[in-house]
């Protein structure tokens, strides 16, 4: 990509503050849809649902400070999200897990859009542990992470699958 169309491309884009900001949120929405994950998921996948909680709390932090780098003042989480399906069981919390994981590959793949330099490689590296993540929950892949996702997030609401919750939706 030449310096003239990696200059158009982000004018077109979100900025880096806004995609920053949307990871966090998305992190906010991890963290808490992880918590129901752990209280659903089978005892032979706990520890993996315990260590994305970890890591997103982790990436949660470390965006707080990076939008406070930056001038910003960071969004604060929402008090309760809407879970995307009902979650009553292992089998469920393993899909909810998995849809987490596409929806931080979709944000992260806009913050490396939007991104320069160590932020761009950071969020390279968060899309990557999201997608594999979301391979190990279930259980295949896509071609490529953040992107296929998205096409089904900017439907035109009327299309089925287009998303309809509010904004502090999982």
């Amino acid at each position: 990509m030449t310096d003239s169309t990696r200059t158009k491309a982000k004018a077109d884009g979100p900025t880096e503050l806004t995609a920053l900001q949307a990871a966090l949120s998305a992190e906010y929405a991890a963290v808490y849809g992880y918590g129901v994950v752990g209280g659903r998921i089978s005892a032979d996948r706990r520890k993996e649902a315990q260590s994305a909680y970890d890591a997103h709390r982790a990436h949660r932090d470390a965006l707080r400070r990076t939008v406070r780098d930056l001038g910003g003042t960071p969004r604060a989480a929402a008090a309760a999200y809407e879970l995307p399906f009902p979650v009553p069981d292992a089998a469920a919390a393993a899909r909810l897990a998995a849809e987490l994981e596409d929806r931080l590959a979709a944000v992260y793949a806009d913050l490396v859009r939007a991104a320069d330099t160590t932020r761009r490689m950071d969020a390279a590296a968060s899309l990557r542990e999201a997608a594999v993540r979301a391979v190990r929950w279930r259980g295949s892949s896509v071609a490529f992470p953040g992107l296929v996702e998205r096409a089904t997030a900017d439907a035109p609401p009327s299309s089925p699958g287009a998303p309809s919750a509010p904004s502090n939706a999982l």
